[in-house]
C-alpha cells in the first residue's frame, strides 16, 4: 500500500508543478497583452495629438493668408516677380519633364524594334536553314 501512495503522490506533484508552469505562463501573457493594449492606447493618443497640431497649423497657415500683411509696394512687386519667375520655372520643369518621358518612350521603342528586327533575321535564318534540309 506504501508504495501505491507513493506513485500517486507524484503523480499529483507533477500535476501541481505543470498546473504552475501554466499559470506563470498565462499571467506573463496576460501582462505582455496589457502592455500592448496600453502602448497601442500611447501611440493612438500620440497620433490624434499630432493630427490636432497638423489642423491647427493648418488653420493658422490659412488665416495668415486671408490676412495679408500690408507690405510696401516695392515688397509686393518683388513678391510678384517671384511668383511669376516661379511659375515660369515650373512650367519649364513641366515642358523638360515631359520632353524627357517622350524621348524615353521614342528610346524604348526603338531599342524593342532593333530587338524585334533582330529576332525576326534570327527567325528567318532558322527557316532557311530548315528549308535547306
Amino acid at each position: 500500500m506504501a508504495s501505491e501512495v507513493i506513485p500517486s503522490q507524484i503523480f499529483i506533484l507533477i500535476l501541481v508543478f505543470i498546473l504552475a508552469i501554466v499559470v506563470i505562463i498565462v499571467v506573463s501573457q496576460w501582462k505582455k497583452v496589457s502592455q500592448s493594449n496600453n502602448t497601442l492606447k500611447l501611440m493612438e493618443k500620440e497620433i490624434e495629438l499630432k493630427k490636432i497640431a497638423m489642423v491647427e497649423k493648418d488653420l493658422e497657415n490659412k488665416r495668415m493668408m486671408e490676412n495679408p500683411i500690408k507690405l510696401p509696394v516695392e515688397q509686393q512687386e518683388q513678391l510678384t516677380q517671384i511668383r511669376d519667375s516661379t511659375s515660369e520655372v515650373m512650367s519649364n520643369v513641366g515642358y523638360l519633364h515631359s520632353e524627357i518621358n517622350e524621348r524615353l518612350a521614342r528610346l524604348e521603342a526603338q531599342t524593342e524594334l532593333k530587338k524585334l528586327e533582330k529576332m525576326l533575321k534570327d527567325i528567318e535564318l532558322k527557316e532557311k536553314k530548315l528549308n535547306k534540309k
